[in-house]
C-alpha cells in the first residue's frame, strides 16, 4: 500500500464536501493516481461499474454486516459463532444459478443448488463455507413429537450420473435435524465441498439438498424449507428466502509487520515542516472519509463513510506519560533537546487502530462483507 499517497488522499480530498473544490484544481491524473491507490486498498484493480437496482442485498449479509460493527474491532478477522472462520476477513454470498436442471427436481423437498465461486480470488484461501436455507413455519393441529421433525442431507456431487445408463455419485457434506415448528435460517457446514471446488473448478457439479421426514409413514407432510423458487413468486419476496452460499476467506493481508516494516511504515508518517503554526502537543484530530463524496456510494452499500481520524502534534521534551511513548522516543526526543540539529523530533503517530467492516458489491455484482485492518486511529503516541 503507498502510505504518501493515501494520506494525502485522506487529508486534502475526503474530509468534507470540499472533495469538488479540490478536485478542480488539482491534476486528473493526480486524482486518478489516488483513486488507484484507495481501490488498491480495498482490493480492487478498477472502480466497479454496478447497477443497483439490479441488485438484492441478501438480509442475512446485512445482519451479518451488524453484528461486526456492534462489537470493537481490533482485529480483521470476523467472528461467525458456529464456524471456525480462525484468520477470515472477506465474506461473500452466492446465490443459485437457475438452469434447465432445476426442472428436473418439481418437488419441495430435494433440489439441486449451484454456485459460481469463480470471482473468489485465486490467492485467498477459504476458512469455511455455510449453506443457509430458510424455513417456513408449520401450524400444526396435531401429532406425535417425530411428526414435528425433519432431517436435512446435504450432498456434494462428487459425479453427474448419465441419463437411462446411471445415477449420480453424491458424497455426504453435512445433515442436520429442525423442528418444523420454529422458523428462520439453518446453517450447514459444505466446507468439503466448497475446498474442492476452489481446488478444481471442473469439479463443481453443485449440491443435493434433501429433506426427509420423522413421521410414522416418514412423509414430509407440508413445505418447510425453501429450497426453489415458486411460480410467479417476485424478486422481494424469494430474495429473502433463497438459499445462500457464503464463504469465509483469508487474503492474507492481516499478518503482523515485522519490527523493520514497522519502523519504515511509521517513518514514511513522519512530516518535516518548516514552518510551524502554534506548538499543539500530540493528540488525535477528527477526520470522516466519506464515500458518498467521491462517488462511490453505487457500490458501497455500508457504511457511507467512517471516522478515521489522524494523529499530529508536537512531541517536546519532557514527554506527557499519557501518549505511549517508547523507550526510544524518550531518548531521541532528550538528545535533540540538546542537540536540535543532528536529531530530530519523536514523530506523533498512531500507536492503536481498530478495524472497520465494509459491505460492497464487486465486480461481478457479489455482496461482499470484508473487514479492513488499521482503518480508524484510536490513540496518539510519540514514536
Amino acid at each position: 500500500m503507498r502510505l504518501v499517497s493515501l494520506s494525502w488522499l485522506l487529508a486534502m480530498v475526503l474530509l468534507d464536501s470540499t472533495w469538488w473544490t479540490y478536485s478542480s484544481s488539482v491534476p486528473q491524473e493526480a486524482l486518478a493516481e489516488v483513486e488507484a491507490n484507495l481501490l488498491s486498498l480495498f482490493g480492487f484493480r478498477k472502480r466497479p461499474r454496478i447497477d443497483r437496482s439490479k441488485v438484492v442485498i441478501p438480509q442475512v449479509m446485512l445482519d451479518l454486516y451488524r453484528k461486526q460493527t456492534g462489537h470493537r474491532l481490533d482485529t480483521a478477522s470476523i467472528h461467525r459463532p458456529g464456524l471456525h472462520t480462525k484468520s477470515a476477513n472477506t465474506v461473500r454470498s452466492f446465490t443459485h444459478i437457475e438452469s434447465p436442471v432445476d426442472t428436473r427436481f418439481p418437488g419441495h423437498h430435494k433440489f439441486r443448488l449451484k454456485f459460481d465461486i469463480s470471482s473468489i480470488p485465486p490467492g485467498e484461501k477459504v476458512k469455511a463455507a455455510e449453506l443457509t436455507v430458510n424455513r417456513d413455519v408449520i401450524d400444526w393441529i396435531s401429532g406425535s413429537d417425530q411428526d414435528y421433525y425433519q432431517q436435512i442431507l446435504v450432498n456434494e456431487i462428487v459425479k453427474p450420473g448419465v441419463k437411462g445408463k446411471r445415477g449420480p455419485i453424491m458424497r455426504l457434506v453435512d445433515s442436520k435435524t429442525v423442528d418444523t415448528r420454529n422458523g428462520g435460517f439453518v446453517s450447514l457446514d459444505v466446507l468439503p465441498a466448497v475446498g474442492r471446488w476452489l481446488q478444481t473448478s471442473s469439479s463443481n457439479h453443485g449440491l443435493v439438498v434433501y429433506i426427509a421426514g420423522f413421521g410414522k409413514n416418514r412423509t414430509v407432510p407440508a413445505r418447510h424449507l425453501r429450497l426453489r423458487r415458486d411460480v410467479g413468486e417476485s424478486d422481494s419476496v424469494w430474495s429473502a428466502k433463497q438459499p445462500l452460499l457464503f464463504t469465509y476467506t483469508d487474503d492474507g493481508k492481516n499478518k503482523q509487520l515485522t519490527g523493520d516494516a514497522l519502523a519504515q511504515k511509521r517513518s514514511r508518517r513522519a512530516m518535516n515542516k518548516k514552518h510551524r503554526r502554534k506548538e499543539v502537543p500530540c493528540k488525535r484530530h477528527p477526520m470522516y472519509v466519506d464515500f458518498n463524496e467521491v462517488g462511490w456510494s453505487d457500490w458501497i452499500v455500508a457504511p457511507p463513510g467512517y471516522d478515521a481520524y489522524y494523529c499530529h502534534g508536537e512531541c517536546n521534551f519532557p514527554l506527557a506519560e499519557h501518549l505511549n511513548t517508547t523507550n526510544h522516543a524518550i531518548v531521541q526526543t532528550l538528545v535533540n533537546s540538546v542537540s536540535p540539529s543532528k536529531v530530530p523530533k519523536a514523530c506523533c503517530v498512531p500507536t492503536q487502530l481498530n478495524a472497520i467492516s465494509m459491505l460492497y458489491l464487486d465486480e461481478e455484482n457479489k455482496v461482499v462483507l470484508k473487514n479492513y485492518k488499521e482503518m480508524a486511529v484510536v490513540g496518539c503516541g510519540c514514536r
